[in-house]
C-alpha cells in the first residue's frame, strides 16, 4: 500500500538517490543536501512499504503563489497515479494555506494539464524564480521547459 507523508531529515539520502538520474540528464535541477534540509517541510514523499518511490515540493513564492517542483517518481511506479497523488496532496496543502495559484516548470506538460494546469508564458513567472533556480540549470538560458499554472 502506498503512503504519502511529509519528508524527514533522514529521508534526504534516499531522496538524492531517487532523483540522481533525472538530475544527471538535466530534467530536474540539482539540490544540495543542505538545500533540501532547509526546505524539508516543503516535501511530500510517497512510500511503498519503506521504499521511497516518489516526491515533490511545494515552494512558496508569495502570499498567493506557490510552485510545485522537483517531482520525481521511480520508473517502476510511473503511470500508477503516484505522481498525480503527490501533486494533489501539494495542491491541498496550498489550499490550506489559502494560496490561490500554483505553477510549475516541466518537460511533461500533459501530465500537469490532466491535473487542471494551463500553459502560460514563462515571462509571467516571478523574476526571483529565474535568478534563484533557473540560473543553476545546465540548459539556462536556452530553456524548453513549459510553464503551467493552476488557480485554486
Amino acid at each position: 500500500m502506498i503512503e504519502y507523508k511529509k519528508a524527514r531529515l533522514k529521508d534526504i539520502k534516499s531522496m538524492q538517490n531517487l532523483v540522481r538520474p533525472e538530475v544527471e540528464s538535466g530534467v530536474i535541477l540539482p539540490r544540495s543536501d543542505d538545500e533540501i534540509a532547509t526546505n524539508i517541510r516543503s516535501y511530500t514523499l510517497a512510500f511503498d512499504d519503506d521504499r521511497l518511490i516518489g516526491y515533490s515540493a511545494l515552494h512558496i513564492h508569495a502570499e498567493n503563489l506557490a510552485e510545485i517542483r522537483s517531482l520525481i517518481v521511480d520508473l517502476d511506479y510511473r503511470g500508477k497515479s503516484v505522481g498525480s497523488n503527490i501533486v494533489k496532496a501539494l495542491l491541498d496543502e496550498a489550499k490550506s494555506m489559502e494560496i490561490t495559484q500554483v505553477f510549475t516548470l516541466t518537460y511533461r506538460s500533459r501530465f500537469f494539464e490532466n491535473l487542471g494546469f494551463i500553459q502560460i508564458p514563462k515571462e509571467r513567472l516571478p523574476a526571483q524564480k529565474i535568478w534563484a533556480d533557473c540560473i543553476k540549470c545546465k540548459h539556462f538560458p536556452v530553456c524548453n521547459e513549459i510553464a503551467l499554472i493552476r488557480n485554486l
